[in-house]
């Protein structure tokens, strides 16, 4: 098969697991961070440099690159593994994420989403047959059914509404979907907060036997206490011997605890963000680099991490080019980032392996906020 999921250990204490997923571009060792690459780039960051940071597989964004440079030059291009010079796995997400936070420029239908371009105002009717059919185009390994991703703070009849619709426009993209050999389509559990929507919306995608699932709708305005239940109560109710995706998240504790339910892989913009406003991730903390701590210390900015930047730069040298807003900063900043994160799982993948995952992580598994 062209895609395949091994289980290799499970946790003897909570739901955790290590697993590979097997795709055609290469293997992705999980549990895994993914680091998001928007508009076919990870932003800040050359592919080689992206591949020192130990990262497997990234994301690109279905609407944005729909908009700009649009699909047909992207696959004239051979695809976005040629087009970004990325050689390992890609996920492209279905745009339904940004259409819906659109508010006041779409309007949803049963067809599907139109709204107005933030780029020249036109007028674009984005569908769930469309979304495939720019996914198909783009050619990454994973693609995401279209999906509606209800607020966080909406009432229980939309959120109901939200995931009978998501069913039903993932069966058109089934039908729409031309490339299964090589493009994995993995359907999303929508659902809100509300556990037997979550149910419900699980027994209906299981029967449809896809190749992964994720679960959406946790990072749109909830509680972080209510998106753990959530994850805690849904996760374990996936296919064992399929990939499980949790769409955007990436906070130390976030992962952790995910990870403590069943869930393989993650993505979120975090690292690049904070490393373009000058903020580093450091062992589980967050340092800003303009402080004036850090303008005469002369360490690495962490001596046990093997990335370029804290190989070879300052805690003093980040702080001036910081502060002096020199581009070259934020690249270094960003370049540790990633590196810190998708080390941060592979540390967790190695404890499931050992099974000493509940004793290393035992801070991140405490019900706190980080």
């Amino acid at each position: 098969m062209t895609f395949s999921f091994q289980l290799q250990k499970k946790c003897c204490h909570t739901q955790a697991r290590a697993g590979t997923w097997s795709t055609p571009h290469g293997i992705v060792e999980t549990p895994r961070f993914m680091p998001v690459g928007t508009l076919a780039t990870v932003k800040g960051l050359t592919p080689a440099q992206l591949e020192t940071t130990g990262a497997q597989m990234i994301l690109a964004n279905t609407y944005h690159l729909h908009l700009q440079p649009g699909e047909k030059i992207v696959e004239a291009a051979g695809g976005l593994h040629c087009f970004m010079g990325w050689k390992g796995p890609i996920l492209t997400d279905s745009g339904g994420f940004q259409v819906f936070s659109l508010s006041e420029l779409r309007k949803i239908r049963e067809i599907g989403v139109t709204f107005r371009s933030p780029r020249d105002g036109s007028i674009i009717e984005l569908t769930p047959e469309r979304s495939i059919h720019i996914q198909n185009a783009l050619g990454a390994d994973v693609i995401m059914a279209f999906d509606e991703c209800p607020p966080g703070n909406a009432d229980y009849d939309a959120v109901a509404a939200a995931t009978d619709r998501t069913y039903r426009w993932l069966e058109r993209c089934i039908k729409a979907h031309q490339r299964p050999q090589d493009q994995a389509l993995f359907g999303i559990v929508q659902g809100g907060t509300h556990p037997q929507l979550r149910s419900d919306a699980v027994s209906a995608l299981v029967p449809l036997d896809l190749p992964g699932y994720a679960i959406g709708g946790v990072s749109v305005g909830e509680e972080p206490a209510l998106v753990r239940d959530i994850v805690k109560f849904t996760t374990p109710l996936l296919p064992e011997s399929k990939p499980r995706y949790l769409m955007g998240v990436g906070t130390y504790q976030e992962m952790v605890m995910a990870i403590a339910s069943g869930i393989d892989l993650f993505d979120c913009v975090i690292p690049t963000r904070f490393g373009r406003h000058g903020t580093a991730l450091v062992r589980g903390e967050r340092w800003n680099l303009k402080n004036a701590q850090f303008r005469e210390d002369f360490t690495p900015l962490d001596s046990e991490c093997p990335c370029y930047t804290c190989k070879t730069f300052s805690r003093a040298y980040l702080n001036h080019l910081v502060r002096s807003r020199e581009m070259l900063g934020y690249i270094l900043l960003s370049l540790h980032n990633v590196t810190e994160l998708v080390r941060f799982t592979q540390r967790i993948r190695e404890s499931i392996l050992k099974d000493t995952f509940t004793q290393e992580f035992a801070v991140w598994l405490e019900d706190k906020s980080v």
